[in-house]
């Protein structure tokens, strides 16, 4: 829009003003400044950019250029200096008020968006206007640094321009929420979402990122994302460090805590008896964990711990003797690592079961 003549209804009483502003030697009143300023918010509303405004003004201050300065040429610059500051002042205020409108707009958007509270079908036609079509699956990837990020945050920003610059044509909606860097793509581009990990732990230095599985329709943006939470929840309660988690990977866990009371049931009757153990259940919970991690190698696991290996064997032959369970037999061990496994899930020893 900023291609168009500005219309004469902008400049009405302009030329006027000036002329007697010259002749006079007065300054602009504050009544003919807050006019000036109205005019320029109008203008900006009408979709005129500040440049095919300010143009405007000046071409016609030139054309009348004799008659103004012929009463005093310092006079008239200043003149048309305090009317285009006046007017430029009015078009930015209506600017800066139509952004935080859309601010706002988006931001309402998004939190309708991923909490699914919102009436799906209106919700498609808002998701249009900013880039994402709900009519195809979607996955969300989500960061979470050490620190919140908010969406003006320089680390947002970095982010923002790199997969802009990178995938500018695709449909893709980058956001923060609740301290988190947010991307939402296509279901079928994980280019995209990889690229946008790398991205942002880069810009958090070291953040953890939780990719959802892509699912259909608007809903599936929530399904998505609220997968990718449960992932980094799971991540934190299970200690993985890995820096991008997939929530296809940690389908099994979900699996596992289903049944909260019967994964209770199995800590319980399989790891409480260790609470009995010298120095509590903790340390002997953590050498199920590193055994198990470890792929049940002693030597790793006594590596991971900064124990020996004798200290890492006499530790295993204690849980077998307390619980009577060994972790070198194959049926015992799967019994253990799942019970570990939900010790983890479930806070144990620390909250009761």
């Amino acid at each position: 829009m900023t291609g168009r003549e500005v219309p004469d209804e902008y400049l009405e009483g302009y030329v006027q003003l000036l002329t007697e502003v010259c002749a006079t030697g007065r300054r602009l009143t504050r009544d003919e400044l807050e006019s000036l300023r109205t005019r320029g918010e109008r203008a900006a509303e009408a979709g005129f950019g500040l440049r095919a405004v300010v143009h405007r003004h000046l071409a016609v201050a030139r054309d009348h250029w004799p008659v103004l300065s012929a009463a005093a040429g310092d006079r008239a610059l200043a003149a048309v200096e305090q009317a285009l500051d006046a007017f430029a002042e009015g078009h930015e205020r209506a600017q800066l008020l139509a952004a935080r409108q859309d601010k706002a707009v988006r931001r309402e958007f998004i939190d309708d968006l991923l909490y699914g509270r919102s009436d799906l079908g209106r919700l498609s036609e808002r998701a249009e206007r900013f880039g994402l079509l709900l009519s195809r699956a979607h996955a969300v990837a989500v960061a979470q640094g050490r620190k919140p990020v908010e969406e003006t945050d320089s680390a947002a920003r970095q982010v923002e321009s790199a997969v802009v610059a990178r995938f500018g044509e695709r449909r893709i909606l980058l956001t923060t929420k609740d301290g988190r860097l947010i991307c939402i793509a296509p279901g079928d581009q994980d280019d995209v979402l990889d690229f946008f990990a790398k991205q942002a732990s880069t810009a958090t230095e070291g953040c953890q990122v939780a990719i959802g599985r892509p699912h259909p329709g608007a809903g599936g943006v929530v399904h998505s994302y609220e997968e990718a939470l449960n992932a980094l929840d799971l991540a934190h309660r299970l200690q993985i460090r890995e820096p991008v988690l997939r929530a296809v990977d940690l389908l099994v866990y979900p699996v596992l805590t289903r049944d909260r009371q019967a994964m209770a049931d199995l800590v319980g009757n399989t790891l409480g008896p260790l609470l009995s153990a010298r120095g509590g259940a903790q340390p002997l919970i953590e050498t199920l964990t590193a055994y198990f991690d470890s792929g049940c190698v002693a030597a790793e696991a006594a590596r991971r711990l900064n124990l020996s290996v004798r200290a890492l064997t006499y530790r295993l032959e204690r849980i077998h003797k307390i619980t009577g369970a060994d972790p070198g037999d194959p049926v015992h061990r799967y019994t253990l690592q799942t019970a570990v496994i939900g010790a983890r899930l479930l806070g144990w020893p620390d909250e009761e079961v």
